[in-house]
């Protein structure tokens, strides 16, 4: 078992769902994130006064998987996350973790039927 941590622009979020639904992936958590990477943020106006904004807003997501659905699960991220045929930077990035146990609380059941 595996838990893959997207983080993406909020706006290729729909497109990552729809991919992953191409997939058969159906579950995971979505949260809303904000991070410093090569994008350097922007300038902002208030007031009167213009300000950097080092941090950027993005969506994360969270999907556990079973071995056999690793590969079809990161290409369905990749296909829908990435803007334009060569990709930006600030597209975003996909870390892969092993893991240990999954636990569903309703029944007991452990390890890949759980997922």
């Amino acid at each position: 078992m595996k838990l893959i941590i997207a983080i993406i622009q909020p706006h290729r979020l729909e497109a990552v769902k729809q991919a992953l639904a191409e997939v058969e992936v159906f579950r995971l958590t979505v949260m809303d994130v904000q991070g410093f990477g090569r994008e350097k943020g922007h300038a902002e106006a208030f007031r009167g006064h213009e300000y950097s904004v080092n941090l950027t807003r993005k969506v994360q997501l969270m999907i556990a998987v079973n071995d056999n659905f690793l590969e079809p699960t990161i290409d369905a991220i990749i296909k829908g996350a990435r803007t334009g045929p060569h990709g930006q930077i600030g597209d975003g990035k996909i870390f892969v973790l092993p893991l240990e146990d999954c636990i569903r609380i309703r029944t007991g059941e452990r390890g890949g039927e759980a997922i």
